[in-house]
């Protein structure tokens, strides 16, 4: 009789194929196929090229797969969307700044994650719940006792992702946020059209803290640019732990508490069970998913960096840029008064409008009826189906069960050009289609959001002037003041904001258009609503153009980043876009494009687009999200 070893006769761990897909899919989303990752029962981490993951149990139930995958997405994320050099710059000196600075910076990293692929925020719910829950928050009671960095990152993260605040976690928040909604909900709120550029994002983060009055912590910070920090400081990159700060003695980082802080769970002998084979399953799904990642990232560009190359596109300075709503800018007499002005100028149109939107909303709602799906296994009893359930209790396909309905679960944002070229017809055509489509979804059960775009000055404001006081170095890039209005915003009912689309009427408010920012802007605003689907439609009638800016830069200068925005937008967003030109032929921008010649034609087209766009399978939607 020949002798074996035990080992010979040893099972594979089941937990290795979910360990063969987490690594997989970190070294994809950091875009780094050299990355060591590693499983321990030591303190999560990252040192160098090695990732320290905790070490996943047998008996994990699928919430703690979830919350073990979020750790690793948490980490990946900070490879691939922080530059420590950027971060020790903006960095306050001060204890309590650091620590909220340090948490809310890595909150940054986590949000991009989740606005891009659905699966990733789940995971990273399940590790904040998880994290939260150990830590035992739901039962405190005092302020002494929740800190500080967790509540504003939270709620940073509430704005960012437009994901709620984990369950274990409220009262965390809640201790703190009337005081921080208070002092800092404006630049909170501002921290969400900074997302994709860790500078500016690093800048309005000291201007949050200098309005929660730790101006004292900040230190001195310049505004130069160091070259290096593009190159990503290579040295201290590879020291980076998630929480962004070194340990010098060790040359290896622990996790903050915003971090990691999943410790590893001693794996168990004995032989694979149920919960064995469940984990099992979960990992050899996760094993097909990460490994399609893991291949489709290494050839092209990373998708978590940040959008734009400073060299090609930036803006001398932002300093003099405003987001305002329309009341800000009108009182609401004047308001009154335009809009009574607007309604008098398309009485004619406005039942053509109103047609055409009475045709959109039978074709929406015609597609909230119920449906069902029969010869179903279980469910409900099939009333046509009963005589065999009688006869037969086991007869099979006797049952049927109602089909979710996705369709109200969307937001639409309509972006409507409000440049000096408009004046006119245009300007009252898009004002009326607007107000009556919003009307429309309203009533179908769809959020719609209002948004236009101009500037505040013609051929540059105070940010050409800054440059005339600079000396105008060259290549300054955008030299005017963007003026960003919100006429209605998503969550508003349409009773309250049907006025403010009077503001489009006053003289003077439409001047230059620069779209690519506008366009990411509005981007930005939907990447951080809840709903599933989302959808951005810009009406434009024709390329950017600012004067003052064209002047002192390249030609096709704001042309070219309107490309850029658009490319990133319609290859890696899980927004919907469509594009109106008025008279312009936007087709050359845009992949889904139409282009009209005279104002009266907007209507049908704004409601044919959004019609096209709902009769499509809601699966067409979410196929452009990462799923995890």
């Amino acid at each position: 009789m020949t002798g074996r070893s035990n080992s010979a006769h040893k099972q594979p761990s089941p937990t290795e194929p979910l360990k063969q897909a987490i690594g997989s899919t970190v070294k994809a989303i950091a875009g780094n196929a050299e990355l060591e990752v590693v499983f321990t029962v030591d303190r999560s981490g990252i040192t160098g090229q090695k990732v320290r993951l905790p070490e996943p149990s047998r008996r994990m139930s699928r919430s703690d797969v979830a919350a073990v995958r979020g750790t690793a997405d948490s980490m990946a994320l900070r490879l691939a969307c922080h530059n420590a050099g950027v971060h020790a710059k903006h960095s306050p000196i001060g204890s309590n700044a650091k620590a909220i600075y340090d948490s809310v910076e890595q909150t940054r990293c986590e949000a991009l994650g989740s606005n891009r692929m659905v699966g990733v925020g789940d995971n990273i719910d399940a590790m904040l719940e998880q994290r939260y829950m150990k830590g035992d928050f739901a039962n405190i009671t005092s302020r002494e006792e929740a800190p500080l960095q967790d509540a504003i990152s939270l709620m940073v993260r509430e704005r960012l992702t437009g994901r709620p605040v984990p369950k274990s976690a409220r009262k965390v928040v809640d201790l703190w946020r009337d005081w921080v909604e208070q002092k800092a909900a404006g630049e909170m709120d501002k921290l969400v059209t900074r997302i994709e550029d860790q500078v500016e994002f690093a800048n309005q983060l000291r201007n949050l803290l200098v309005n929660l009055e730790m101006a004292d912590e900040l230190g001195d910070n310049s505004d130069d640019e160091n070259e290096d920090d593009a190159e990503g400081n290579s040295e201290q990159d590879q020291r980076t732990d998630v929480t962004g700060e070194t340990d010098e003695d060790s040359g290896e980082q622990e996790g903050a508490p915003q971090d990691m802080e999943l410790s590893g769970q001693e794996v168990e002998d004995g032989e694979t069970d149920g919960a064995d084979s469940e984990l099992q399953e979960i990992a050899e799904e996760d094993m097909a998913d990460g490994s399609e990642e893991a291949g489709e990232q290494q050839p092209r560009e990373h998708p978590f960096s940040n959008q734009y190359n400073k060299e090609e596109y930036r803006a001398y300075t932002r300093q003099f840029d405003e987001i305002v709503t329309a009341e800000e800018l009108c009182d609401q007499a004047e308001l009154d008064r335009l809009r009574g002005f607007l309604d008098k100028q398309l009485a004619s149109l406005s039942g053509a409008v109103s047609r055409l939107a009475n045709r959109l909303q039978r074709k929406l709602m015609a597609q909230q009826n119920r449906s069902w799906d029969f010869d179903l296994e279980e469910g409900i009893v099939d009333p046509a189906r009963l005589h065999r359930v009688v006869i037969d209790p086991l007869q099979p396909l006797a049952f049927k069960w109602e089909q979710d309905t996705d369709f109200r679960d969307t937001v639409v944002t309509l972006l409507l050009d409000n440049s000096g070229s408009m004046r006119g017809r245009p300007i009252t055509v898009a004002a009326t289609c607007a107000d009556i489509l919003a009307r429309t979804l309203e009533r179908c059960g769809v959020k719609v959001e209002i948004l236009g775009f101009t500037t505040k000055a013609w051929k540059g404001g105070q940010s050409r002037e800054q440059w005339l006081k600079d000396g105008k170095p060259a290549q300054p890039g955008r030299l005017n003041d963007l003026r960003h209005i919100i006429y209605k915003s998503a969550d508003a009912p349409w009773r309250r904001a049907k006025r403010n689309l009077g503001l489009m009427m006053r003289e003077g408010l439409l001047k230059e258009n620069i779209d690519g920012e506008a366009l990411n802007w509005a981007h930005q605003r939907l990447l951080g609503r809840p709903e599933q689907r989302r959808i951005l439609m810009m009406i434009s009638d024709g390329a950017p153009v600012d004067d003052c800016t064209l002047s002192v830069n390249p030609g096709n200068y704001l042309e070219k980043h309107l490309r850029e925005v658009i490319e990133e937008i319609e290859t890696r967003s899980p927004v919907e876009l469509i594009a109106i030109g008025i008279g312009h032929d936007v087709t050359r921008y845009y992949r889904r494009a139409v282009t009209i010649i005279d104002a009266e034609e907007l209507a049908g087209a704004m409601t044919d687009q959004l019609a096209d766009l709902f009769d499509e399978n809601s699966n067409t939607a979410s196929g452009k999200r990462g799923r995890r």
